[in-house]
Parts: structure tokens; C-alpha cells; sequence
């Protein structure tokens, strides 16, 4: 099976094998057999990951201050360490 992944940090946009998956007993496993991309959304999310850091809070001032609230009750390196691993997520 073949899904689109984009790294959030630089914008790179990839297609990627990766195992169907396996339905548990009693199911069964029914994949697309085409599926469309948005281009307006794919254009948002590869833009978004061009961007720098300044850049990226600016986007979303709405984050910012849920990292400015994980700073005073979690410290610098576990709030540095969560972003940099939301960065690294694919995005839902």
C-alpha cells in the first residue's frame, strides 16, 4: 500500500510503501482503490514545513501559547523535546 508522507519540519513530501494492514478476526480489510489529493491542503502543510521556526509560530499563534503554558509547567527541555517530536509526527 502507497501513502503520501510530509515531513512538517523541511516540507518534503514523499510517497512511501508500507504493509496493509492486517483485520483482526471475525473482519475483514477493504482498501481504496483510488484516492484524491487536496492540493490546496498538501500546498498548506509543504509551506508550513518550509518554513522556520519565527514563521511557524506566527501561523499559529494558538500554539504558541499551549508551548508558552507546557514551558512554565513542564520546563525548557521537555517543551523543546514535544515540538521537536510534533514537528517529526505526520500530520492527521
Amino acid at each position: 500500500m502507497k501513502i503520501i508522507t510530509q515531513n512538517l519540519k523541511n516540507g518534503s513530501t514523499e510517497l512511501t510503501n508500507i504493509p496493509c494492514p492486517s483485520p483482526n478476526t471475525g473482519k475483514f480489510c477493504c482498501g481504496p482503490q483510488k484516492t484524491l489529493i487536496s492540493a490546496g491542503t498538501e500546498r498548506m502543510l509543504v509551506e508550513f514545513g518550509k518554513a522556520n521556526l519565527l514563521e511557524k509560530a506566527l501561523q499559529q499563534p494558538d500554539k504558541v501559547k499551549m508551548v508558552l503554558s507546557k514551558l512554565r509547567t513542564d520546563g525548557l527541555q521537555a517543551t523543546v523535546e514535544t515540538v521537536l517530536n510534533k514537528l517529526d509526527a505526520p500530520p492527521h
